[in-house]
């Protein structure tokens, strides 16, 4: 996975260069991002993705085959381009990386910072709200977005990934702790 997290950061750089050097504005950013998420769900597709090992077929036969799929219309020409040079490179397998990375350049521009919240219960939105307030001290200057899914492995609490830090107050992360501890 960091093998190809690093092989995705410098497209996605690229990508994010190629639309600022013609001044693109914000909006024309996330058209772009729509569309590398929309040809990231076309590339998994498993018909699609079967045909990306055959020799016989050139790199343009490829992006014929995912934009019959995905009209050209809907896709900026920076990204075509992206497309055409991550395909040509051999290098498909990190497009779904390519995409995450280039959600992350656009978030860091805008100040905005996902919090992904795994909880062992459901929690009311007043709850994620609360929780919000409280995060917003140790992530000072961002916006945060949350994206909350449920975990009962966890038992009881929360865990939080933002970014690269992780906050685990859960009960199955206290038990660890403890049995850590313990058998020390």
């Amino acid at each position: 996975m960091a093998e190809i997290s690093t092989i995705a950061r410098p497209y996605a750089k690229g990508l994010y260069q190629a639309l600022e050097d013609r001044h693109a504005s914000v909006e024309e950013h996330k058209a772009a991002l729509e569309a590398v998420e929309k040809i990231s769900k076309v590339i998994a597709m498993p018909e699609i993705a079967q045909v990306f090992g055959d020799p016989k077929l050139s790199s343009e036969q490829i992006i014929d085959l995912i934009h019959s799929v995905l009209p050209e219309s809907e896709t900026p020409k920076e990204v075509n381009n992206l497309l055409s040079v991550v395909l040509k490179n051999g290098r498909i397998a990190a497009w779904s990386s390519i995409a995450d990375d280039y959600r992350q350049l656009i978030n860091n521009a805008e100040g905005i910072a996902e919090a992904y919240i795994e909880s062992a219960f459901e929690m009311s939105s007043s709850e994620i709200e609360d929780l919000l307030k409280a995060l917003a001290r140790h992530f000072p200057n961002k916006k945060l977005v949350p994206h909350v899914t449920i975990n009962r492995d966890l038992i009881g609490g929360v865990r939080i990934r933002v970014g690269d830090q992780v906050l685990d107050g859960s009960i199955s992360a206290r038990l660890e702790q403890m049995k850590t501890a313990l058998t020390a």
